[in-house]
């Protein structure tokens, strides 16, 4: 069940927590997204790369220390061809240092986009990174309640089915391991099905107060948070995440008894309890990323763009980053400080990101057309103030993180945040971090950081100009800090704290079986 792959000590520690928890156990991984995506190359042949995004990042750390089973949505074509040429539903994925078998599930195209592209993002995550206000909510009207009915409830009702599936020959109950807001009903499907599995949640956006959830029709945001009770562990990213779920169930769950010290919430005699893991990142393989012969070739052809002072930011092209507020700051600063002027250059690397979704059309457009005026204002034909890249390549953007001068992460809200610790790890100029203060990074990195609030423009202004005039030894005193503090808490912590107290919760298990 264990690879034998490891981070030194730290890795060989966690192999062993990991074979102590699962024993005789398998382990169910599921995620709207896999590792992998197949595509489909010009000769006909079926190609795989690895998937996008933080949460797949962030959970393929999970492969290298343990054989598991991922289940996960058929994207496009090439998914979906690859898992018709298996007979047993087994894709078995070669991922370095890992073994992991993938299990595709496929839905209409219909019913995956009212799930994903009117219910899933323009909703959820909207509603769940504080983006509506009571006065500009979106109407929920019968569209909505369609994407509920027809969309969200029946994927995760296959998502649960396929879970139920691959667990209905084993010996023992599975470990069964669920991801983010796009799976909330999936663990009560599952425990009806499973009432001896051990489930958990993480979730890896933020968790928004009650009052918030109170815009949502009650009946969709019921049965959420029942789902959410069902199961053994809800993980989140912060201590504001926790106390704020906690509080959801305690004013919105009728029948829910919640323990505010304990962090329990019992519901119809079942315990879940609420932990706050904080996603972080693997330091040695982001060093090893940081070397790669590819990432050296992007810092060349990236140099003609650097000023003698760099901003850098790496952003999914999306309203919660908070983009255009600091351009704005940008501009201020510029028109503050002419002095500044042809001295220093922001380097904007942005990912496309739901590009099928009119908000983000929208938000994206307002982005260049900021870009374009900013320069259009103080730029000439030797030097222009922004430079966006707007693609999704990773290398690039290491490339541009290992040179910044100042690094600027100002979201409205985030979940964790990791360009703010991928960032300090691989830098090699003491860059000084400007952080918002309600992204989740901030509990861990605030100290060494320069804070600002999300909607300050005048302070991210100012921020700015002492991050960009800062003296060499308090930036390097702060540099310093911030690799500690992500070393001490990176993504093997991040695992560790998982397991430990998946640990007790199967001592627990048998203590009362015995």
């Amino acid at each position: 069940m264990l690879s034998s792959f490891g981070a030194g000590d730290a890795g060989a520690r966690l192999i062993d927590l990991c074979r102590e928890v699962l024993g005789d156990r398998r382990l169910i991984l599921v995620s709207n997204r896999g590792p992998v995506e197949y595509r489909i190359a010009e000769d006909g042949t079926l190609r795989a790369g690895r998937s996008g995004g933080g949460v797949v990042t962030t959970l393929t750390a999970v492969g290298q220390y343990v054989e598991l089973t991922w289940i996960a949505a058929a994207m496009g074509e090439g998914d979906r061809q690859a898992m018709e040429q298996v007979p047993d539903g087994r894709l078995q994925v070669a991922l370095p240092g890992q073994r992991l078998s993938l299990r595709f599930v496929a839905f209409p195209r219909s019913i995956y986009h009212k799930y994903y592209n009117i219910y899933c993002n323009p909703l959820l995550w909207f509603l769940q990174h504080y983006m509506w206000t009571s006065s500009h909510a979106p109407n929920i009207d019968a569209k909505v309640y369609d994407a509920w009915e027809n969309g969200y409830v029946p994927v995760n009702k296959t998502f649960a089915e396929a879970a139920v599936t691959e667990a209905a020959e084993d010996a023992v109950p599975p470990l069964i391991m669920l991801h983010d807001y796009q799976l909330y009903l999936v663990g009560g499907f599952i425990r009806s099905q499973m009432p001896d599995a051990i489930i958990q949640h993480f979730i890896h956006i933020p968790w928004p107060d009650p009052s918030y959830w109170q815009l949502f029709p009650g009946h969709m945001r019921s049965a959420i948070l029942e789902s959410l009770c069902s199961v053994d562990i809800v993980g989140l990213q912060t201590s504001r995440d926790v106390r704020n779920f906690i509080n959801s169930c305690d004013v919105l769950l009728k029948d829910a008894e919640v323990d505010y010290q304990e962090h329990t919430v019992y519901l119809r005699g079942h315990k879940t309890r609420v932990v706050a893991y904080p996603v972080s990142v693997d330091v040695g393989n982001l060093e090893r990323i940081s070397r790669w012969l590819r990432v050296r070739g992007f810092e060349e052809k990236l140099r003609p763009h650097f000023g003698r002072r760099t901003i850098v930011r790496v952003d999914r092209a999306e309203p919660s980053k908070n983009i255009i507020r600091g351009l704005k700051a940008f501009d201020v600063l510029l028109e503050r400080y002419p002095e500044l002027r042809g001295e220093v250059k922001l380097l904007s690397f942005l990912v496309p990101s739901r590009t099928g979704i009119k908000q983000y059309q929208r938000y994206t457009q307002e982005v260049f057309a900021m870009v374009e005026a900013i320069n259009t204002k103080y730029g000439d034909e030797q030097w222009q103030p922004i430079k966006v890249f707007y693609e999704n390549n990773y290398p690039q953007a290491i490339a541009a993180m290992k040179q910044y001068d100042v690094l600027l992460v100002n979201s409205v809200i985030d979940g964790m945040n990791l360009v703010a610790k991928e960032g300090p790890v691989i830098n090699q100029r003491d860059g000084v971090l400007i952080l918002s203060e309600a992204v989740g990074a901030y509990e861990q990195l605030k100290e060494y950081a320069i804070s600002v609030a999300p909607a300050d423009l005048e302070g991210t202004t100012e921020a700015l100009h002492n991050a960009l005039l800062m003296d060499p030894e308090e930036k390097k005193r702060r540099a310093e800090g911030l690799r500690a503090a992500i070393r001490a808490e990176d993504a093997n912590a991040w695992l560790h704290g998982q397991f430990e107290d998946l640990k007790k919760l199967t001592q627990e298990r048998v203590a009362e079986a015995t």
